[in-house]
């Protein structure tokens, strides 16, 4: 793919305890917070941002880092570059908590305040939020506020798996998931996805979601073959690089359920 201009996205900025960052918006109705993997918000973000705004819903993506919009694989070396340049900031930033457990990344009080801010402002009985790879269990610590009605976990992989005691865990403090394990015990759905394979969401974060929200926790666990083949990097991206958006797809099926989710969590029926 090329560069992605962003021209149908209105372009905002967000300030919270003295952080501000841009804001790309997207549609009408309900919210729902779209946080990039890594590196960025890259195009196929942006796609499946159209999807969530096609629900009749407001994607919002805060830009955390990267560059909006820039392809990532444009060719090896640059990609790699690219990668970087997004990764290396962000894992020495102390905004974000990328190896400790039990411990849940200090950008996500600002996350916070972007859904509460953006649910005055596009109505409706919530948000939604859905997290990527790095930011993936930003989803679980947002909800904690009960304004958060439908989170999202795709391949969530933070703490880094190094460790058995890294994999079986998620970067959410033990308060935070005290607070939403309560929510689910009241009726929220937390939904995960990952490639089987992925060796960054090990199959025991999997089982420790599990362990902790019970019957709340809505696994898609995906086999390699049913992931996109011409993407350039192993199993990992479900919405975005390894989607395969065609009807019978495994991948475009977790795509319908993220969407089902926002549906008929945040919009009227019927």
């Amino acid at each position: 793919m090329s560069d992605d201009d962003l021209n149908d996205f209105e372009r905002a900025t967000f300030t919270y305890d003295g952080k501000t960052r841009a804001v790309f918006r997207l549609g009408s109705g309900p919210a729902v917070i779209v946080i990039a993997e890594m590196p960025g918000i890259t195009p196929k973000v942006l796609d499946f941002a159209r999807k969530v705004a096609g629900t009749g819903c407001t994607a919002i993506l805060p830009h955390l880092f990267g560059t909006p919009g820039r392809e990532p694989n444009a060719g090896n070396s640059a990609a790699l570059t690219y990668m970087a340049s997004s990764l290396v900031p962000a894992c020495i930033s102390k905004e974000f908590t990328v190896l400790a457990t039990g411990k849940t990344s200090p950008v996500v009080d600002w996350l916070r305040a972007l859904a509460r801010a953006e649910r005055e402002k596009c109505g409706g009985p919530g948000v939604g939020a859905v997290g990527m790879c790095f930011t993936g269990g930003y989803a679980l610590a947002m909800a904690t506020d009960d304004i958060m009605l439908a989170p999202v976990l795709s391949q969530p992989s933070l703490p880094a798996p190094l460790t058995a005691k890294q994999r079986h865990n998620i970067d959410i403090s033990p308060a935070d998931l005290e607070i939403v394990k309560g929510r689910c015990a009241r009726g929220l759905n937390v939904i995960g996805m990952r490639f089987k394979s992925d060796k960054l969401v090990p199959a025991a974060r999997f089982e420790f979601l599990r362990e902790q929200l019970g019957d709340a926790f809505i696994a898609v666990e995906l086999d390699d073959a049913d992931a996109n083949p011409e993407a350039l990097i192993p199993p990992h991206s479900v919405l975005t690089e390894h989607l395969i958006d065609a009807p019978g797809e495994r991948t475009r099926a977790a795509l319908d359920q993220v969407l089902d989710l926002f549906r008929t969590q945040l919009l009227p029926a019927g």
